[in-house]
């Protein structure tokens, strides 16, 4: 009997056959990533509770413990699952939940380890819906006994699942951080309101295969693929906040383009509430790249960009004066605001007066780009409970032949006045605390992840994720590290494509610590 089968082909024979045989199903799910002695007791168990075990795994593209992760393919993970006597049936889960297989199995009995049975310390919230899904089609849940043994632990120690750096720094935070207190401050977050002023930006990704060098010039020869528009900018920074809590509030003014506005209004508004300000002479930013793919591997490479965007011209004054009118009525109505300021005209003086002003709690980032630099510099602002920012946007501040961006940082946190990060790419980060003393004060953490497909989103995963639990209270350290979880999530997203979401975060979060 071939133990792998669909889901479709237990769903439509092989469940009903065992129904009438009068035979009891008992499903276990799980990523199995690397099959141990805790696995099999909790198999095992299961097995003796029902006639028929079957076990599900989640295919690897919706695993959610973070770059490089799963450790073994699909094919690899059912074959070591079917070759275990106890196991009947293994079963591929193409989805983050395991909702497509309930509904397929039906199972008598849905079964989990130990842990699992406080659902209210379950990282992901997952586990109670599942109970009601499993309960829903007839079922019930049932825990297993015996010793919890981690294949991310043994992965991430014995197989090399994380760089030895990572691991002796994770091997130190976790002396002063647990997973609960960690995941404490984000369900803080959740109870803030949230307000977010900057720049909409469509990042326009065009995709094409290079197929060298026009004959009479140096220029590249490309073959169209496909163009995909994502939301970027302020709504992007959004959009990660959206994951963390439901009060959140997107401030911009754009242009007047239908097709555009409608977009935002389908993408967006049942996530957060739009305050959005048109005007008819200023286009909404565009930023067009033209990419190619690595063939080996999903990774991407930048070969030419343009905007969209027109110097020396400002919205019309009437809608700056109603934005700035509305900004200094409703301001004080938020816990936390979120200053995305692109430097592309939007954020003048009258709203950083504002935002300096009456911000309750202020989360700072400046941008450097091609279009503005050396013009839009962070340290025009002289006040921000969090700032984060890369080393271009540093060095920039604080120019020079030779720069100590720790000496650089420890000037502008004192500058400044509030908890800051430095993203430092590949290098990971530096984070210095709103009372350090001296720059030895200053704190490093590492990359946690070298596999990326595209940069580009990376730092503004880490603002919106580190800047949202700083206001929630967390220490700079927790901030810091949650920021480079967030980071490596959004390297290996494409563009703006997609949010980072809170439950990624968590869960590569407990993946890092489980060292």
């Amino acid at each position: 009997m071939n133990k792998i089968v669909s889901k479709e082909e237990f769903k439509s024979s092989i469940k009903q056959s065992l129904k009438n045989e009068g035979k009891t199903i008992a499903l276990c799910h799980g990523v199995f990533d690397l099959v141990h002695p805790g696995h099999i007791t909790h198999l095992e168990q299961a097995k003796a509770m029902a006639d028929v075990l079957v076990v599900s795994i989640t295919a690897a593209k919706y695993v959610r413990k973070g770059p490089g992760r799963p450790y073994f393919n699909d094919e690899q993970r059912m074959n070591f699952l079917a070759a275990l006597q106890c196991i009947d049936y293994v079963i591929l889960s193409e989805g983050y939940t395991v909702d497509d297989i309930v509904e397929s199995v039906e199972p008598d009995l849905y079964i989990k380890g130990a842990e699992y049975a406080k659902e209210e310390e379950d990282l992901t919230g997952m586990m109670t819906k599942e109970r009601l899904l499993v309960e829903a089609h007839g079922g019930k849940v049932a825990y297993t006994g015996g010793e919890v043994f981690s294949s991310t632990k043994l992965i991430n120690t014995a197989m090399s699942g994380l760089p030895s750096e990572v691991v002796a720094y994770m091997q130190d935070f976790k002396l002063h951080y647990t997973i609960e207190e960690v995941k404490a401050f984000v369900d803080k977050a959740e109870n803030l309101k949230i307000l977010v002023l900057g720049d909409v930006i469509v990042d326009r990704y065009t995709y094409c295969d290079v197929q060298g060098l026009i004959s009479k010039d140096m220029a590249y020869s490309a073959r169209h693929r496909y163009t995909e528009d994502y939301l970027g900018g302020a709504v992007a920074i959004a959009r990660h906040l959206a994951s963390f809590s439901p009060n959140v509030t997107l401030m911009s003014i754009v242009g007047n383009e239908t097709d555009l506005n409608q977009q935002m209004q389908n993408q967006l508004a049942d996530k957060m509430r739009l305050e959005l300000y048109y005007s008819t002479k200023k286009e909404t930013i565009i930023k067009q790249r033209f990419l190619t793919r690595n063939k080996k591997r999903e990774e991407y490479r930048k070969i030419f960009a343009i905007n969209n965007i027109v110097t020396n011209q400002n919205y019309e004054q009437s809608v700056l004066d109603l934005f700035i009118m509305d900004l200094e009525n409703m301001i004080s109505d938020y816990d936390v605001v979120f200053l995305c300021d692109f430097g592309h005209g939007l954020i003048g003086h009258d709203i950083m007066r504002i935002v300096q002003d009456k911000a309750k709690y202020l989360v700072l980032n400046c941008q450097t780009n091609s279009t503005n630099k050396g013009q839009n510099i962070i340290t025009k602002y002289d006040r921000a409970n969090a700032f984060s920012l890369d080393q271009s946007e540093l060095a920039l501040a604080y120019p020079g032949i030779v720069t100590d961006e720790k000496e650089s940082l420890f000037k502008l946190q004192k500058k400044l006045g509030g908890i800051g990060w430095l993203t430092r790419g590949s290098c990971g980060a530096y984070g210095i605390r709103s009372d350090a003393k001296t720059v030895d004060d200053l704190e490093e953490c590492p990359a946690f992840t070298l596999n990326v497909k595209d940069t580009i989103g990376a730092g503004d995963a880490f603002y919106a994720v580190a800047g949202v639990l700083s206001a929630a209270g967390a220490p700079m350290e927790i901030g810091m590290v949650m920021g480079n979880v967030a980071g490596a999530l959004g390297a290996n997203i494409v563009g703006n494509k997609d949010a980072v979401e809170k439950v990624n975060v968590l869960k590569y979060m407990s993946t890092l610590i489980n060292v």
